[in-house]
């Protein structure tokens, strides 16, 4: 058997980590077992559906790297498919019109709630004549008794009581399927063997699972992952900041990071931190993945995202860095080599927001030094050093890091100081205050025109004070 894994989102909004992790786990197992990953598209619910969104999707997809097999289906092409499965169910008797009003299905429940009963239609309409002419709907013929049992590859073994599920709705009164209906029929279309996603599905699988029996199609193996929580405690939601994958990518983070926290979210091997994308495939396995919920620790994503910064070929984080720097009204070209500015920097930023940020004094004079790093080191005690430091760089022949060096050591020596009393107000003249690497460095990557006029400023800020 080959092993057939899909991730179908409703594109009903951006794809969520929730989502991305679901997808993450599907290609995950598909790969390990030489198997196929299928993208569909549920977008059946037509009022909430956007091409916005399935353009949301598509993109998280690609930005993560999970690229799929087949795909993307999409179940609005597939009606006439649906119709078609509904019709012969209706032929053998397993399934029936229904035109019970609002009403009657509003006070049925009320009674059985009531009772303390578990809501459920009564079957009313099971053995009426229902005109096809007339607004109805149409439902699955629930089997009355025994019990709907499978193994879950997650929580292990599953039973529920069919007494306890209803005749659920297949098609609505508008001739739309519904949704029950439509993942049975395209998860055996598709010849899907695992079916891995969220618990909150877990209701739905006894369900599907009769459908698939009444239709006399094999049953896939199901596996549901455990709920994503927010750091209070509280299903993971908009208001916990940002849960849309692009707007991941939008913040500065590196799809392997955030595909890194992911598969730790809910599963792990010892004490491993840091997976590559071939580790994950040949370690994940989804009998280890936990049963409790997970809660998202952006302090832990910044870390490993931090982490990916610090390692990866800066060449790359470079090309990556570029748009954001672009987003600052920076033109990279206008500056230091962008490559060397990833290697004198990235240690000391956690995104690639913040990379941009903090490396934005190599390319344009800043508007303010640092209110806080100006406090302590540009005082009056600071004019002397860096007067005598600037006409002493003026005179330098060659702008590099060993005669700049050379400068400020013999600043200390005349003015028979400490090194830090010269280099700091030095340090925050000519970077604002911003974190940057050796002093030395730093203002051969700046360069001399720039390094001067930014000393200038720090004078004429002293001398105002004063």
């Amino acid at each position: 058997m080959t092993v057939r894994t899909r991730f179908a989102p409703s594109p009903t909004g951006y794809l969520h980590v929730g989502g991305a992790r679901t997808a993450l786990f599907s290609w995950l197992h598909a790969r390990k077992h030489g198997g196929q990953f299928v993208l569909r598209i549920e977008d059946t619910d037509l009022e909430r559906s956007t091409a916005e969104s399935v353009n949301a999707i598509l993109e998280g997809m690609t930005w993560l790297g999970l690229e799929y097999d087949e795909g993307p289906f999409y179940q609005t092409q597939r009606f006439d498919r649906y119709n078609e499965i509904i019709d012969q169910l209706l032929e053998k008797g397993l399934a029936y019109r229904c035109d019970c009003s609002k009403e009657r299905l509003e006070e049925l429940r009320e009674e059985q709630m009531k009772r303390k009963e578990k809501p459920r239609y009564d079957g009313f309409c099971r053995q009426r004549e229902i005109d096809p002419s007339q607004p109805h709907v149409i439902r699955f013929h629930n089997p009355d008794s025994g019990v709907v049992v499978f193994d879950d590859l997650v929580r292990g073994r599953i039973s529920v009581a069919n007494e306890e599920l209803d005749d659920l709705i297949i098609r609505r009164s508008d001739g739309a399927p519904t949704y029950n209906l439509t993942v049975v029929v395209d998860d055996a279309d598709m010849n899907i063997t695992h079916v891995i996603r969220g618990d909150d599905h877990i209701n739905n699988t006894p369900r599907q699972i009769n459908l698939l029996k009444a239709l006399e199609l094999p049953v896939p193996q199901y596996g549901h992952l455990p709920m994503i929580l927010g750091e209070d405690g509280a299903r993971l939601s908009k208001r916990h900041g940002a849960v849309s994958v692009m707007q991941y990518m939008e913040d500065g983070f590196l799809p392997e990071a955030l595909l890194n926290y992911l598969v730790r979210l809910g599963w792990s091997h010892g004490d491993q931190e840091i997976f590559s994308l071939d580790e994950m495939v040949e370690l994940f396995d989804l009998a280890e993945v936990n049963k409790a919920p997970s809660a998202f620790n952006t302090e832990k994503l910044l870390w490993i995202n931090q982490h990916y910064l610090k390692s990866d070929d800066p060449k790359r984080i470079a090309r990556l860095l570029s748009p954001h720097l672009g987003k600052l009204d920076i033109d990279p070209t206008q500056g230091p080599d962008l490559v060397q500015v990833v290697e004198a920097q990235r240690e000391r930023a956690s995104t690639l927001v913040e990379l941009a940020q903090i490396s934005a004094f190599y390319y344009r004079d800043f508007e303010t030094f640092d209110a806080k790093a100006a406090k302590k080191a540009l005082k009056e005690a600071a004019l002397e050093p860096l007067a005598l430091v600037r006409a002493h760089l003026m005179e330098l022949p060659d702008w590099n890091r060993e005669d700049i060096h050379a400068v400020i050591a013999n600043a200390v020596k005349i003015l028979e100081t400490g090194f830090g009393k010269v280099a700091m107000p030095v340090r925050v003249a000519v970077t604002g205050g911003a974190p940057s690497p050796d002093l030395d460095l730093t203002m051969e990557m700046i360069g001399r025109e720039a390094c001067l006029r930014r000393i200038d400023k720090a004078i004429d800020y002293i001398q105002k004070l004063s």
